[in-house]
């Protein structure tokens, strides 16, 4: 019996050392070299594979002897297949493999906002990149515009303006909203007199990516940019065809039907994106005025780009919208006007936009661009015995050059801007027509200062009419200590010229508000800075892939505008003698697991403001506010998530405090090769600021409305439809 045990032994003994191979390899980004964290490999025909780790190495053990085929993926790169012989030779180093970005998904991560080339992560200024997937899950939850879509990001809050017509605007870490620059495809969209209703009236669906600066980025963009910016980058064609219909409807009494259509035909495409947007008047709160007001919108931007070489691509684009909008007395907009209701509040609103893009490469590193927009905004306030009636024409015109190399990159530019706001004199205030014209120069230059520093700096000079020249110099760093931790560090000044149309304007329908006078008004000017620090690794063997990104904020804004009432009740604009700083924190932290994905966001602001010696908080800014978002997502097949909101307790213009709240939602989608359905439960909880505080004090007939910091709408859900071709 010893002996047959001997023998057997020796029998098993080829398969046993059969089964000893390890394979080991690290897998790294081939344009940078860095470690791909989570990377698979995975021998083709077995389900033998492994994850790359926090080092990028994958170790799979137990292969038998012989040639096989080991597939390499990470997501965003191209699939790597590659045969190996067992037993290797020097088994023991681990193999370097490299990845290479795809085509498609390289050109999502390159940052048009920065005006330069370079892609997402070799970026010196801080950027927030909302890419085609995460625009997808918001489009489901808020399809007619794009409020929801900035305010649940960390470090920006909404900020409605009006009680019952809904108008807002966006802060940016708790600057007033006329700080922050909206761009759409990088011209200046919704300023001036569109800036409270521009968020409303901007539907996702045709958007390809959104990017967020935050800080000072004037020496980019001029005047406006002092809290940051927000550029909505538009789809573009390509070869396939991109068809998609959406129907969605609310139990809000809210319909929206948006249309996109892009392709591109050899040297000619298009894109078409057509929308209409209806809400009946809403009052989940039976408190007798309108939460969400009655509204009619048709959107039509219709763009045509031409390739006639290689080198070469042009665009033109017209954008036009159209919106009836009316809130207040619930009574007034089902039965007319009577002696017991006669308050309303209408908006009635016309844009008409034309956009021009040229771009021609010189040769591999030399570009030049040219662009153009024009745009007539036609606003129309009527409220009971007062009516606001203006036109604001804009133009956008800029042409830049950029030189790039191996190592560096020169972006030399200039522009024009102007405005000009008519308003039809209606009242015994002074007309508030004004006209400024803004002529503008920049350079930015972004230079690798060896393997792990990359410097960018920028000065840009304006000259203001009526104001004088504003001088922005602006310097960011990125510097990677390692693989896993990189930080930046940024500041740069900022300037933003007076205007009529700010929250607080907006909240009187400008009712009684003084002209701003260039003799006595002047520029707002502020610098401030940012420093964030991000780490990324993975654990469990690579299953577990962990971020956190830590900034710190601060903007000193001096002689800032505000709106005062005076002795004969009229409101005048002033720079006050002092100041307003803005500093804090924001944290945001990741981590996924297999279909899995955690993000939880922490903001930390403290803003104040400093006149005649005497300092005070910023109303409407909560100190604390916490967003979080856990997604479960199987690709083209499901996807499910649940989100909670936090938002602190702020102060009122009333001297009050407003009081802190917490809101949760939950979405789901089934989706099919061309058809897709959702269902989304906003606000399930039913939060609204009627259910512990007021949102007007006087009478039915004659209401002073209190500040929103709390949603009117409550528990909302909606549900609809998507097809694909």
């Amino acid at each position: 019996m010893k002996n047959l045990f001997i023998i057997m032994a020796v029998l098993l003994s080829p398969l046993y050392s059969h089964a000893q191979n390890i394979f080991k390899a690290k897998i790294i980004d081939g344009d940078c070299g860095e470690t791909l964290v989570g990377a698979t490999a995975q021998i083709k025909g077995t389900s033998m594979g492994a994850v790359a780790d926090g080092e990028g190495i994958v170790v799979i053990t137990g292969i038998p002897d012989g040639e096989f085929t080991i597939v390499f993926s990470c997501i965003g790169y191209e699939t790597e297949d590659k045969k190996f012989t067992f037993p290797m030779a020097n088994a023991g180093n681990p193999v370097v493999i490299s990845l290479e970005e795809e085509e498609n998904e390289l050109d999502e991560v390159v940052v048009t906002a920065t005006r330069g080339t370079r892609t997402f992560k070799d970026l010196p200024t801080r950027v927030e990149f909302i890419g085609s997937e995460e625009l997808e899950e918001k489009n489901l939850m808020k399809p007619g515009d794009i409020r929801m879509l900035l305010s649940e990001s960390t470090g920006i809050q909404t900020q409605q303006t009006s009680a019952i017509s809904g108008n807002a605007l966006i802060k940016i870490q708790g600057l007033d909203g006329r700080y922050t620059q909206i761009l759409k495809d990088g011209f200046p969209a919704f300023a001036g007199a569109a800036a409270g209703l521009g968020l409303l009236q901007t539907p996702p669906l045709d958007l390809k990516q959104v990017e967020i600066i935050k800080g000072s980025s004037s020496t980019l963009y001029g005047g406006g940019a002092i809290a940051g910016l927000v550029n909505l980058v538009s789809k573009t064609p390509e070869e396939k065809r991109d068809l998609q219909f959406q129907l969605n409807g609310t139990t809000a009494k809210g319909l929206d039907a948006n249309g996109f259509f892009g392709q591109r035909f050899g040297k000619v495409g298009t894109t078409v994106f057509a929308s209409y947007n209806r809400n009946w008047a809403y009052d989940p709160s039976d408190v007798g005025f309108t939460a969400i007001p009655e509204f009619d919108r048709f959107t039509f931007n219709p763009t045509l780009f031409l390739y006639p070489d290689e080198k070469t691509t042009a665009s033109f684009g017209i954008e036009s919208m159209v919106e009836d909008r009316l809130g207040g007395d619930m009574h007034y907009i089902s039965h007319g006007h009577t002696e017991d209701h006669p308050y309303f509040e209408r908006n009635r609103s016309q844009r008409y936009s034309t956009k021009l893009l040229f771009e021609h490469r010189l040769d591999d590193s030399r570009k030049f661009n040219v662009k153009n927009s024009v745009t007539l905004f036609k606003r129309k306030i009527d409220i009971p015995d007062y009516r606001f009636d203006g036109d604001q024409w804009s133009t956008f015109s800029e042409v830049s050059y950029l030189q790039s190399h191996e190592r560096t990159e020169w972006i030399f530019g200039a522009n024009v801007w102007t405005e000009k706001f008519s308003e039809k004199k209606l009242t015994s205030v002074p007309a508030r027509d004004f006209s400024l014209n803004t002529f503008g120069a920049f350079v930015q230059n972004t230079t690798n200062i060896g393997e792990r520093v990359v410097l960018e700096s920028g000065l840009r000079g304006d000259y203001v009419h009526d104001y004088g020249f504003a001088f922005l110099p602006r310097v960011s760093a990125l510097y990677r200590v390692n693989e896993k931790f990189s930080t930046r560090i940024g500041g740069g000044f900022g300037y933003k010229p007076p205007s009529i149309f700010t929250e607080e304007s907006e909240r009187l329908q400008f009712e009684n508000v003084l002209p701003i006078d260039s003799k006595f008004n002047k520029l707002e000017r502020s610098y401030g800075g940012n420093v964030d620090f991000n780490y990324r690794t993975a654990f469990a063997d690579g299953k577990v892939i962990f971020t956190v990104n830590q900034l710190f904020f601060y903007t000193y804004l001096r002689h800032p505008l505000e709106l005062k009432r005076e002795d004969n009740g009229l409101y005048r604009f002033y720079n006050i003698a002092g100041n307003m700083h803005s500093k804090g924190a924001e944290t945001n932290v990741k981590v996924k697991y297999s279909d899995f994905s955690l993000f939880v966001g922490y903001t930390f602001t403290d803003a104040r403001v400093k006149e005649n010696g005497i300092s005070h908080k910023k109303t409407l800014t909560p100190q604390h506010r916490v967003n979080s978002m856990l997604m479960y997502e199987i690709e083209d097949s499901w996807r499910v998530g649940y989100e909670l909101y936090y938002v602190g307790k702020q102060h009122l213009t009333d001297g009050l405090m407003g009081k802190d709240y917490v809101t949760m939602g939950f979405m789901i989608q089934k989706i099919w090769e061309h058809i897709s359905v959702y269902a989304n439960f906003e606000n399930f909880t039913d939060r609204r600021q009627t259910r512990f505080d007021t949102i007007y004090t006087g009478s039915v007939t004659n209401p002073e409305f209190r500040d929103i910091y709390a949603p009117l709408d409550g528990f909302v859900a909606n549900a609809g439809i998507i097809l694909k071709f």
